[in-house]
């Protein structure tokens, strides 16, 4: 069973940083796509930032130049440096990972969510 595992999250007061990891279980044998997502109340999940094996790295326009996503595709783990964090940042955020396991197709995985709350 393919398994990620979020730490990172927590309260920060505007303008702090957060960096926000996602480990991905070792029965994973090829990552194509590794992404971050967020959700706040009343809201719908929405893509924050994803990085592509092939080298392409998109943004939502709310986050670029604030957040960087960046990956270890080899430890099967992705991060998303938040820097400069805003209130309207808050929310929960998830790690999503298109992966296959031995004799698998691919498919996406999601991690637990992790909360970030940024508030004075």
């Amino acid at each position: 069973q393919v398994q990620l595992v979020e730490s990172g999250g927590g309260l920060v007061q505007p303008g702090g940083s957060l960096r926000l990891s996602c480990v991905g279980s070792r029965n994973i044998v090829s990552i194509s796509v590794m992404g971050w997502y967020r959700q706040a109340p009343g809201n719908e999940r929405e893509l924050v930032a994803v990085s592509t094996t092939g080298g392409s790295i998109n943004y939502a326009d709310s986050v670029r130049g604030r957040f960087t996503i960046s990956t270890d595709t080899a430890k099967n783990t992705v991060y998303l440096q938040m820097n400069s964090l805003k209130p309207e940042d808050t929310a929960v955020y998830y790690c999503n990972v298109r992966a296959r396991m031995l004799l698998s197709g691919y498919k996406d995985y999601w991690g637990q969510g992790t909360q970030v709350t940024v508030s004075s």
